[in-house]
């Protein structure tokens, strides 16, 4: 089974923190797009709505990508960096709000047609709350769930994969881990709602990926698309892949093989100080060089499992890492 790789068009531009509002010089969204294109095994590019795609420029963009053989892997609705949901997108207690949230993610729903994407990607990352009694959990979520089911039925040709992350910008996100996640995805109603697996967001939420990926198959194959980035767990460092974890991303791709993962390995990294287009070129060789290891080792993978003897299972490690 071939991967497919893809990157986020937006980590090779000039990338803000709380402190510094860029520490490069933005390029241009067609310098981007080319750069994207010169990294090794690179074939899909996603877009983030307003950022990168608008209905003024979904005619050139999808011109421009098929100039360069990219394929539009999924679009990124912008409901995070907008101030209007500063207190929340599909979960803000006002109205209007949530109706500008929906109608917002229509337009981006309408332009992946145009593009022949697939894929819309949800990270509400506002939606959740900072201090405690000050959230109606059940009513915010009950409004999350109400939106993410109003855009599956009307947009039933698309995917929608809902990306948790712990925390950040909310202290506590209503899309939180997995489980959260899973439980909204079920709760819609609608067989076109999964998730998404940001390698990161997963572990600042304490999960061990391959786990979540094996939750994700037996809730019904809800796993729709990956993000693949490091840190150092505490924080959503988003950095080059295997530079932290390694054992980690030989065991998900193991079992991204074994629940028969189709979908795209997407990079999602924030490169603030290094080279972007090397630092995501780096992950995907990291990946290439992980893969290569379990494929080759998968019988005595199986075999470890089903022994479950942790000193043959870090000898064998010691064995394929020198």
């Amino acid at each position: 089974m071939s991967r497919k790789y893809s990157v986020i068009l937006g980590n090779l531009g000039n990338t803000c923190d709380r402190f510094c509002n860029g520490y490069k010089t933005n390029p241009s969204t067609m310098q981007m797009l080319k750069q994207a294109a010169g990294i090794p095994a690179v074939k899909g590019i996603e877009l983030v709505g307003t950022w990168d795609i608008r209905p003024d420029n979904s005619a050139e963009m999808k011109k421009a990508l098929n100039g360069l053989g990219l394929t539009c892997v999924s679009i990124i609705p912008d409901l995070f960096a907008d101030k209007t949901y500063w207190k929340g997108s599909f979960s803000s207690k006002e109205a209007k709000v949530r109706r500008k949230a929906i109608d917002y993610t229509r337009q981006m729903c309408d332009i992946a047609g145009q593009l022949d994407c697939k894929l819309i990607n949800l990270w509400p990352g506002q939606d959740g709350y900072d201090y405690l009694l000050t959230a109606d959990y059940e009513r915010e979520r009950e409004w999350e769930c109400e939106a993410i089911h109003k855009l599956a039925k009307e947009y039933r040709s698309l995917k929608f994969a809902l990306e948790y992350k712990p925390k950040e910008p909310r202290t506590h996100s209503y899309l939180a881990r997995m489980a959260d996640t899973l439980l909204l995805a079920q709760e819609s109603g609608c067989s076109n709602v999964g998730v998404c697996i940001d390698t990161g967001h997963a572990f600042v939420g304490g999960e061990v990926v391959a786990e979540s990926i094996v939750l994700a198959k037996r809730a019904g194959n809800l796993l729709f698309h990956m993000h693949f980035n490091d840190n150092f767990t505490s924080w959503d460092d988003d950095m080059i892949v295997g530079s932290v974890h390694s054992v980690c991303y030989i065991e998900m791709l193991y079992w991204l093989d074994r629940c028969n993962y189709r979908g795209w390995l997407s990079m999602d990294q924030y490169p603030y100080r290094e080279d972007a287009a090397g630092a995501i070129g780096e992950s995907i060789q990291w990946l290439l060089k992980f893969d290569a290891i379990q494929r080759k080792n998968k019988p005595k993978i199986d075999k470890l499992l089903k022994s479950g003897d942790a000193v043959k299972t870090s000898k064998f490690l010691r064995s394929v890492l020198v």
